[in-house]
């Protein structure tokens, strides 16, 4: 959790259906949200954005 906002989702609302069915996922409020990616942008363009990703290994099989 990033903010105190609460939100009402509606149960039919596929964000509430995707909390409900994976609790390992998290909801942000949406200033919340843009505010990261904002934030996120500024860094990517700034050169200092690094995405760390597993090595593909290629198997010759």
């Amino acid at each position: 959790m990033i903010c105190d906002k609460k939100d009402m989702l509606d149960d039919e609302n596929p964000m509430a259906k995707k909390l409900r069915n994976r609790p390992i996922h998290t909801y942000m409020c949406m200033e919340c949200s843009e505010r990261i990616a904002e934030r996120t942008m500024k860094r990517h363009a700034s050169g200092n954005f690094r995405l760390y990703r597993d090595k593909k290994v290629e198997d010759d099989w």
